[in-house]
């Protein structure tokens, strides 16, 4: 799956419906509702993830996309993730989530240099493809800051796998910015894990050596920032970090003393 592959993605996944970012103060995330009824509204943008490398030779990712938002009374959506609120009240929140998984990479995005020092061809390897998750979400908001539980699992048949997460959030103003630190874990299955870390059953059948990392705990954390400026435009940015336990900073096919992944996603949208 080539890299234009996910600009297409998230631009046909934004004309379903979504969360308006200058408001939920995640550019990416599933937003909470607002505490009191609003009206539809639509923003559009221009935004850019980037992260360091996690394959072997892959090099820094940079993916540019259009970042169209939503927030309905009852549908929402924003970057790369949205859905539907089942329930909501001023405090509680309980949505149905869709949301893209971008962690696949193409085999020729694998370095055959680095590949190669671990006794791997690049050309018997597979193509790890993205996939799209459904899933629900809980969020209990008070005045000590926010917490988010959620399982979203593959609907693409892609890993055939799910994950499992609780991030916990503190959002506060600070001038006209609305920053929001947030810690949190996320524990992959068995099945993704081995999917986007480990080598496949025709990978090994091919002389690849057998890896299977099985089900991972990753912890993270980042911190969010929404500041408006010149009326309806904002500027949306959140930098992360995940530190990735041995079982996959091991694996032949991840980038060597890789222990950790820095990300950061820069956007600004203008509401309708």
């Amino acid at each position: 799956m080539k890299r234009i592959s996910i600009l297409i993605l998230m631009s046909l996944a934004a004309a379903a419906g979504g969360a308006c970012a200058q408001q939920s103060g995640s550019p990416t995330g599933v937003a909470a509702p607002a505490e009191q009824p609003q009206q539809p509204r639509w923003g559009l943008g221009l935004g850019a993830a980037v992260s360091n490398a996690v394959y072997a030779g892959e090099g820094t990712r940079v993916t540019p996309f259009p970042l169209v938002t939503y927030q309905g009374e009852r549908f929402f959506w924003q970057g790369i993730g949205g859905g539907a609120h089942l329930f909501k009240s001023s405090g509680f929140a309980l949505d149905a989530i869709l949301s893209a998984r971008l962690d696949g990479v193409d085999r020729d995005d694998f370095g055959e240099v680095e590949l190669a020092e671990r006794g791997i061809a690049r050309a018997l390897l597979e193509d790890r493809d993205h996939g799209l998750d459904l899933g629900i979400a809980g969020t209990w908001r008070g005045g000590m800051g926010q917490i988010e539980l959620e399982i979203k699992g593959d609907v693409t048949g892609t890993s055939k796998g799910y994950e499992a997460g609780i991030k916990y959030a503190y959002p506060f103003q600070w001038g006209g910015a609305r920053i929001s630190p947030h810690v949190g874990v996320s524990h992959l299955s068995k099945k993704m894990a081995n999917y986007y870390y480990g080598t496949l059953p025709e990978e090994t059948a091919r002389g690849v050596v057998d890896y299977k990392p099985g089900s991972a705990t990753v912890p993270r954390i980042g911190v969010d920032i929404v500041r408006p400026f010149a009326g309806r435009w904002a500027f949306i940015g959140n930098v992360a970090y995940k530190k990735l336990p041995g079982k996959i900073s091991d694996s032949p096919l991840v980038e060597k003393d890789t222990d950790g992944v820095v990300s950061a996603f820069f956007g600004v949208s203008r509401g309708f």
